[in-house]
């Protein structure tokens, strides 16, 4: 007996009608024997059913502890000690800064307003200075010229008639205070600091030193 082949179009129709009638029959089984078909189970919905109890914090005393005690306790904890720490190295870094600006700044001796302190302040600027001259060279040659009277005059010698009059401790007239005037020292001719410097200057350059002076000069 010869085979038979249907046409490809005839075999494609042939093979839907036949789906079509097994999807037929499946429904109307599920309809006379109540069989329900359900979808597969939504992935992110059995992800989140699965997934464990998120972990619950607790305060020292094993209670529940507060959303915000929980969330910032740690962070609150840090920032106070953190800043803490901040502020003592601050502290310390200025106290070492005084204490290096203390160290830098030269040490400013106070004397007595007096003929003591006036000679002790001038024997330190001439030794700073490089000028010569002695505690003793300084306080006789001053008890001769002036008694230690800083507001001093003498009126009556050639230097009065000439119109420089001698004045302070050491008795200096202005021209000779002008070129020997110490700097660092007031610019007044009757201030004890700057009358004794000038003064032991002038004698350091004429004579070696106010020390070699025992008499008018």
């Amino acid at each position: 007996m010869p085979s038979f082949t249907l046409p490809r179009a005839a075999r494609i129709t042939r093979i839907t009608r036949t789906h079509k009638i097994a999807v037929a029959v499946l429904a109307a089984a599920g309809a006379t024997s109540g069989l329900a078909l359900t979808s597969a189970p939504d992935t992110a919905q059995a992800a989140s059913e699965h997934a464990p109890a998120a972990v619950k914090h607790v305060d020292a005393k094993g209670q529940p502890a507060k959303a915000d005690d929980a969330k910032t306790g740690r962070a609150v904890t840090a920032s106070v000690a953190d800043h803490v720490k901040v502020d003592s190295v601050a502290k310390q870094h200025s106290a070492k800064q005084a204490a290096s600006r203390s160290a830098e700044r030269p040490a400013v001796k106070d004397y007595p307003n007096n003929l003591d302190g006036w000679i002790r302040e001038s024997l330190a600027i001439m030794k700073d200075k490089g000028i010569p001259g002695s505690y003793e060279g300084l306080h006789r040659n001053i008890m001769r010229e002036s008694a230690g009277d800083p507001n001093a005059v003498n009126g009556w010698d050639v230097n009065a008639v000439n119109g420089t009059p001698s004045k302070g401790l050491l008795q200096v007239i202005q021209p000779t205070f002008d070129s020997y005037h110490v700097e660092g020292t007031p610019n007044k001719l009757t201030d004890p600091i700057a009358n004794i410097t000038a003064a032991a200057n002038y004698a350091a350059d004429r004579y070696g030193s106010i020390d070699n002076v025992d008499s008018a000069y």
